[in-house]
């Protein structure tokens, strides 16, 4: 547990406690895991529905898998937990 997203709870727990980010960031881990979160950012882009602040952000969760990984650790770590 070295990891430096370890050292920031806060931010973990307030993804657990938002049902749509907590979702999009569990289906970004396992497409990363899959190694299909390139296909992912490309359908993010040629969303027109979404606005360019969303797509930004999400292009840079894609970048940071490390991020992504320990999200969905500490999301699967609290599910057995509760």
């Amino acid at each position: 547990m070295n990891e430096p997203w370890f050292q920031d709870l806060e931010s973990f727990e307030a993804v657990a406690q938002e049902k749509e980010t907590r979702g999009v960031l569990l289906r970004m881990a396992a497409l990363a895991h899959g190694g299909r979160l390139g296909t992912f950012i490309d359908a993010v882009d040629a969303d027109s529905d979404l606005d360019e602040h969303t797509k930004a952000w999400l292009r840079e969760l894609a970048h940071d898998e490390t991020f992504l990984f320990a999200v969905e650790r500490y999301l699967h770590s609290c599910h057995r937990l509760h």
